[in-house]
């Protein structure tokens, strides 16, 4: 250990300290942690389970160890340094990630820990102390609790800090798997949004209780290996309502709370792997449209469902204009009324009882699909006219993000993606 400067203490650990260091001949800064029990053969080193594990795993997004030290019955691990750990990250931020932001932190850990798995060791003590962090690379770090799959239960009990603890091993199952770190890496995506644990709790029981308040109570033949089910059933005696999670993480999207509430499912089967993850929307948002909740598709309009649309003599003159167009549909107006606008010199038809429309009515925006999006079935009894409409554009009502395009002369060849959104009082829609 001569060869290393040590320049000040990173951290102190229940199996070690951390020190950042310098390496005398190189300059290389680097991180060395001392652990505190005595080794005398070094056989008993290289048995370690963070030594094994970390000695199989060579991947960008998991912490390098460089170097083992054996020296007068002590024991250093030499890792490659990184600036800081991702809870002294979020302790010091004054306002939450942006989404971008955590989809790139996230994605990241998500292919360490795919590969983490995928060489048959789950890490058992995910929390964002253990992931580190330099300049916008983070890396899995700690396999002081990493175990082999192939190993044989029972398992230990007292694994990963509580907040970030699934419960199967709150509940002291005898076999669990690697969806116990999923359930981690579940509660550190939602503490990433809000900058604060979202199970916090103060004692055992105290976690299962905050995860029942979220969750709401689970079914009890979900944990069959659980030794410590009776914990659950006095939490649970008087009903528990599960909370909205988007109110519990307001500044998610949809597809963030989709991706938390898989991940945070009480069912370990259930729970998404870290390959299924990187495939979720959560990470693809550039490549899609984004839309409202699928259940505005429910709308019923009709035994027999038929949407008509003419454009009269469009597109077969030199000037004839790009027409941007948005349907008004009123699920509980069964006839439609169009009026004709009397205000102006455009030959523009609208439906006038839009203001007056009910809580469910929605209009229908229809842009033209290319090869990289779905098309929709769109189920409704529409039928308009519109003619030829000599003016340079047409505005078109923005809603929920929509940027819509331009209509086109031949637009009608091509298939179109009809997607709803909520009517505004007091508005008229084209």
């Amino acid at each position: 250990m001569e060869r290393y400067r040590i320049l000040a203490e990173l951290g102190n650990g229940t199996s070690g300290s951390v020190y950042k260091a310098v390496h005398i001949e190189t300059s290389d800064i680097v991180a060395v942690k001392k652990m505190k029990r005595k080794f005398y053969h070094w056989e008993e080193c290289v048995n370690l389970r963070e030594v094994k594990s970390l000695r199989k795993l060579n991947h960008p997004n998991v912490i390098k160890l460089l170097e083992i030290v054996q020296e007068n019955n002590e024991l250093f691990f030499i890792f490659e340094y990184m600036d800081h750990n991702l809870y002294q990250i979020m302790k010091d931020r004054q306002e939450s990630f942006s989404e971008e932001e955590i989809r790139g932190l996230m994605y990241q850990v998500l292919q360490g820990l795919a590969h983490v798995h995928k060489h048959g060791y789950i890490h058992r003590d995910l929390k964002p102390e253990n992931l580190l962090v330099t300049n916008n690379k983070i890396k899995i770090a700690d396999f002081g609790l990493a175990r082999e799959l192939s190993s044989i239960p029972p398992y230990t009990d007292y694994v990963s800090t509580r907040w970030y603890r699934a419960p199967e091993v709150l509940l002291q199952s005898s076999f669990y798997t690697p969806a116990i770190d999923m359930w981690a890496i579940g509660a550190i995506l939602a503490e990433l949004f809000t900058l604060c644990p979202i199970f916090p709790g103060e004692s055992e029981i105290d976690q299962l209780y905050k995860i029942c308040c979220v969750l709401g109570a689970p079914d009890w033949k979900t944990f069959p290996e659980a030794t410590n089910i009776s914990r659950l059933v006095d939490i649970t005696y008087s009903e528990i309502m599960a909370a909205d999670l988007s109110d519990v993480i307001p500044n998610a999207s949809l597809e963030a709370i989709d991706l938390i509430k898989q991940l945070c499912s009480w069912d370990p089967l259930k729970r998404p792997t870290a390959d299924e993850c990187m495939r979720h929307p959560f990470f693809h948002v550039s490549m899609r449209i984004p839309r409202a909740p699928a259940d505005a598709f429910q709308l019923n309009l009709g035994s027999e469902p038929n949407l008509e649309l003419n454009l009269w003599n469009f597109g077969t003159a030199a000037d004839d204009c790009f027409l941007g167009l948005t349907l008004a549909v009123n699920p509980s107006a069964p006839n439609l009324e169009v009026n004709k606008n009397q205000g102006t010199e455009e030959d523009v038809k609208i439906y006038s009882g839009l203001h007056d429309h009910s809580p469910q009515s929605v209009f229908w925006s229809l842009f033209p699909c290319d090869g990289n999006i779905i098309t929709t079935s769109v189920e409704s009894s529409l039928s308009l006219s519109f003619g030829s409409v000599p003016h340079p554009s047409i505005g078109v009502p923005q809603s929920a993000g929509f940027a819509m395009a331009s209509f086109q002369p031949n637009i009608l060849e091509r298939p179109l993606l009809a997607t709803p959104s909520p009517l505004r009082p007091g508005h008229y829609y084209l």
